[in-house]
């Protein structure tokens, strides 16, 4: 952002703060504006992009897929993985059984607290829990894919292991674009996960890879840091109270690089994300590079959560200031079709919506201001 936009973006964000009495400030909304102040320019999304546009009656959509392993270390971590996962998203973000699937090898899974089990990760489990979830489906609503456990191959060989016969790329691809209608979000946290990953890639869904090569075979330790993001919303980056799939996966690239140096290791891992279609992962998306826009309006959490205690009014209020947040996000990431002028003078009206919605949220709900 330039000096002049910071000072446009300052002078809106000050004229709608005098607006109202001191004990209504707005510190959420100006982490917000420090942390736009700050940031490159993005890839441009399609005009009129109504991807992840998360309507009010949306649903969001969890299928964590947990393959075999050898080794009691490896199935104990996956285990883990798994698991912590399915109740970070019930316990965060409001997610419930009845929207998460979460497949294991029943010989591997062990206990089975709750109930949270719902299949098996072979074959005909995936199938059946893909064919389940999209005969429930919405038009709009969000699905978002994890795969936890170990990859092979390259090109047409690459694939994920599985129970059984192993899944190649291309054909997990054939399940996944049976979901036209909604949006789409793939974790692939697996050794040797590119191969497969680049087959997933389509216009409108966002795809994370834990490793950019076949070569990368070993372990990675990509989808600790990614659960992590997730746990008390630790990768917020922006501080919106919200995480983005762009959020977590910068948290767990950068602690994946530091784990790597603490070690005195040289990375065998280096995560990338594609989310423009063209089967290229970006290893730094949102440093002049052409992902990360849709990433970064593609939110974990689900419209229910932490509105338990909103009043109707609160509820519209916050859905509002979701809905600008986007907007704004849009806007820089187009900022090059428009005239300077008009750019800021958007960019302004946006802040200001946002500043005086935030404002009118916080007096309604004093409690979530001060806990």
């Amino acid at each position: 952002m330039s000096v002049h936009g910071i000072l446009l973006a300052g002078a809106a964000m000050t004229c709608a703060l005098a607006a109202f009495p001191a004990q209504a400030q707005l510190p959420r909304v100006l982490l917000f504006l420090a942390f736009l102040a700050v940031q490159p320019v993005l890839a441009q999304l399609p005009l009129e992009s109504d991807y992840f546009l998360e309507a009010p009656d949306s649903v969001k959509h969890a299928v964590i897929v947990v393959g075999p392993s050898v080794g009691e270390e490896n199935i104990s971590q996956f285990r883990q993985w798994g698991y912590s996962l399915h109740d970070i998203l019930v316990r965060d973000y409001g997610y419930s059984t009845d929207t998460i699937t979460l497949l294991h090898d029943p010989d591997e899974a062990g206990p089975n607290p709750g109930n949270r089990l719902d299949g098996t990760s072979d074959r005909a489990g995936i199938e059946e829990a893909f064919a389940a979830l999209l005969s429930r489906i919405s038009d709009g609503d969000q699905v978002t894919v994890y795969l936890i456990g170990h990859g092979s191959g390259e090109g047409e060989e690459a694939k994920f292991n599985i129970i059984g016969p192993d899944m190649t790329g291309a054909e997990f691809r054939e399940i996944l674009d049976r979901f036209e209608r909604q949006d789409m979000v793939v974790i692939n946290t697996t050794s040797a996960s590119y191969g497969f990953s680049t087959f997933l890639s389509s216009e409108g869904r966002v795809v994370i890879s834990a490793t950019r090569s076949p070569s990368e075979k070993f372990d990675p330790v990509f989808s600790r840091y990614f659960i992590e993001a997730l746990d008390g919303r630790a990768g917020d980056l922006d501080k919106n109270n919200r995480v983005s799939m762009l959020e977590a996966f910068n948290y767990a690239k950068a602690n994946v690089e530091q784990w790597y140096e603490e070690q005195g290791r040289l990375a065998s891992e280096h995560a990338g994300l594609d989310d423009n279609g063209d089967s290229l992962f970006s290893l730094g998306p949102g440093i002049d590079d052409p992902d990360g826009r849709l990433a970064e309006i593609a939110y974990i959490d689900t419209a229910a959560a932490e509105t338990e205690n909103l009043s109707g009014e609160a509820l519209e209020l916050k859905t509002r200031m979701q809905q600008l947040e986007r907007s704004v996000f849009i806007l820089r990431g187009r900022k090059n079709d428009y005239l300077e002028q008009d750019y800021w003078r958007r960019m302004e009206e946006l802040l200001v919506d946002l500043a005086r919605t935030t404002a009118r949220f916080n007096e309604m709900t004093p409690e979530l201001m001060n806990p």
